[in-house]
C-alpha cells in the first residue's frame, strides 16, 4: 500500500503592493489624473474599476507606451528581491496578479523572473488599449484550488480586495501592508507590514 503523500508548500504571491509598487499610482503620479489612484485596494468590483481607467485613458488620450514609460521607471519595494529570493529557495512560489502582461515583463526581469499568472490587454495597432482579456474570472482562487487538488499545501498573501478570495482559499492567507478598510473586512486573514513578518506567516508549520 502506497504511503499518504506528504503536501509539498507553494506559496503564492500578489505583485502590486507586495513585491512592487502600484503600477496605477505611478501612471496617476506621472500625469496629474487622480482618479487613477484608484486601486483594487478601494474598488472590490475589479470589472467596475478597469472600465474606468480605460475610459479615463481614452479621455486622455494615453495609451499603452505611455504606461510602459512609467513601468519602465519603477523597481521593486524595498527588501521585496531579498524576500522573494530567499523565500523562492525554501519553497515554490507563483505570483497570481490581475496586472497585464503588457506591464509586467521590466517588473518580472528585476524579480529573476518568477512564474507568473496574470491577464492580457486588447491593444490596438495605434496603441490605445481598446480593452482586456482576463485569463478567467476569479483566478487568483481558481488557481490555488488547483493547486490544492493537485495535491499542494499552499499559504498565500496579498493587499487588497481582489487578493481575499485567494486568501480564503487557501490552507493559510496573510494580509501584507493592506489598507485599513480591507483590514477590517477580513479580521480572520493575519496582517503583517514587514517582509520578515511575511516570511515567518507564510512559512511556519
Amino acid at each position: 500500500m502506497p504511503l499518504p503523500l506528504q503536501k509539498p508548500l507553494i506559496a503564492c504571491l500578489d505583485l502590486e503592493g507586495v513585491l512592487v509598487p502600484e503600477v496605477w499610482i505611478a501612471f496617476a503620479d506621472k500625469t496629474g489624473i487622480p482618479e487613477l489612484r484608484r486601486t483594487t485596494r478601494d474598488e472590490p468590483d475589479y470589472d467596475k474599476l478597469m472600465l474606468g481607467r480605460l475610459k479615463i485613458l481614452d479621455e486622455h488620450g494615453l495609451k499603452l507606451p505611455d504606461i510602459q514609460d512609467v513601468i519602465a521607471t519603477l523597481r521593486p519595494l524595498e527588501g521585496a528581491l531579498d524576500f522573494l529570493g530567499e523565500l523562492r529557495a525554501q519553497t515554490q512560489v507563483i505570483i497570481l496578479s490581475d496586472t497585464f502582461y503588457q506591464f509586467a515583463e521590466p517588473l518580472m526581469r528585476q524579480l529573476g523572473w518568477p512564474t507568473l499568472f496574470c491577464h492580457e490587454l486588447v491593444v490596438e495597432a495605434s496603441g490605445r488599449v481598446a480593452g482586456y482579456r482576463l485569463r478567467l474570472p476569479d483566478g487568483k482562487r481558481k488557481a490555488v484550488a488547483s493547486l490544492k487538488a493537485l495535491q499542494f499545501s499552499v499559504h498565500a498573501a496579498g493587499d487588497s480586495y481582489n487578493d481575499t478570495s485567494m486568501l480564503a482559499e487557501a490552507d493559510r492567507g496573510v494580509l501584507f501592508r493592506c489598507p485599513d478598510n480591507v483590514a477590517a473586512e477580513f479580521p480572520q486573514f493575519r496582517r503583517t507590514e514587514r517582509y520578515d513578518e511575511l516570511m515567518s506567516a507564510l512559512l511556519e508549520k
